[in-house]
């Protein structure tokens, strides 16, 4: 499952440690002026070394465009977008080839596969996500000639919402060996009505699977989420005007599909799983061992996270496009037969 969409899909290849982290992109339509500096942007959102609330690791993130582009255009063809690592420290992992880390997937993948690259968390490390952002960065130039816009912001920092305080938080956390989670909201604005299939391609679940694929996103709301469960009919229905809707509780969604209302999505962000602090773990013999996870590593995910999320907003929507594009397609040629 390292592919996904329907229309306008995705590949991504490399590991954390690897020579580099990539994407094939199949389905772009032709004719989209695409460069390199349309796409940096993006990965320079996501890229580490930036400030003290980041790893320290100093990885510059220069995509480069190896296919699918002809005189600054798109052709149509697959388009390949590959950054190279250049500052990977696999020495400082060599603990870790027989120690599972808690709260990392090294477990999991060696009880999957019986092997797995220990050096960074090999595929499920947070490097993945080039790939998505990158992707997402070509999604985004499509949408936006369409008019739809996506982006993304954090709420909250282990319960603080004042930005000075949140930066506060982090510092505290990376301070103590420890890290902290948080709450990212992402908004797509400019959206059509009609995006989204019923039953088993409701809008809002490609919404929530796009999300819960990011490794630290452990909950997802759309509109007013949870916060449903608390209100009667009354109070939670978006009554219509011959203007439009008077409230926005769904998130821009009704029955799968989109309202033509902003899509609201949150996400809940997991604290760092690699910490200094002291945690008990099994090694691969199954002996209860102590580990400390040193190294270069975000105190707090969440900042870096934010253009992640909108890559994943940005590749589901222009998905659903491209599928609705095909389906007034077919509605425009059966209303011409029957004329």
């Amino acid at each position: 499952m390292n592919s996904f969409g329907r229309n306008f899909r995705l590949t991504s290849f490399g590991e954390s440690h690897g020579v580099g982290i990539g994407v094939v992109i199949d389905g772009c339509p032709p004719g989209m002026e695409l460069a390199e500096q349309d796409v940096q942007p993006f990965l320079d959102k996501r890229r580490p070394g930036t400030s003290p609330l980041t790893s320290p690791r100093q990885e510059q993130d220069r995509v480069e465009i190896l296919s699918g582009i002809f005189e600054g255009r798109t052709t149509g063809a697959p388009i390949a977008l590959l950054v190279r690592n250049q500052d990977q420290q696999s020495k400082d992992y060599e603990e870790f080839r027989k120690k599972f880390r808690p709260g990392h997937a090294d477990f999991t993948y060696r009880e999957k596969y019986g092997i797995r690259d220990h050096r960074g968390g090999g595929r499920s490390s947070g490097r993945e996500t080039i790939g998505r952002v990158a992707a997402g960065a070509v999604a985004g130039k499509y949408l936006s000639a369409h008019g739809i816009t996506v982006n993304g912001k954090i709420l909250a920092v282990h319960g603080k919402t004042d930005p000075g305080e949140i930066q506060q938080e982090i510092l505290s956390a990376k301070d103590a060996g420890d890290s902290v989670g948080g709450i990212v909201e992402i908004t797509a604005r400019g959206c059509p009505t009609g995006l989204g299939d019923p039953v088993f391609g409701k809008l809002d679940a490609l919404i929530a699977g796009a999300m819960m694929g990011i490794g630290a996103v452990k909950g997802v709301e759309i509109g007013d989420g949870f916060a449903v469960a608390g209100r009667f009919g009354s109070q939670n229905n978006d009554p219509m005007t011959t203007t439009g809707f008077v409230s926005n509780h769904a998130g821009g969604i009704m029955g799968g599909i989109s309202t033509g209302q902003d899509i609201v999505v949150r996400i809940a962000v997991k604290p760092t799983p690699s910490i200094e602090k002291t945690q008990q773990t099994r090694d691969i013999h199954g002996n209860v061992v102590e580990i400390s996870v040193k190294g270069r590593h975000d105190p707090c995910i969440v900042p870096r996270i934010v253009p992640v999320a909108e890559a994943m907003l940005a590749l589901v929507l222009v998905d659903c496009l491209l599928e609705q594009r095909k389906i007034q397609k077919v509605q425009a040629s059966s209303e011409k037969n029957r004329q």
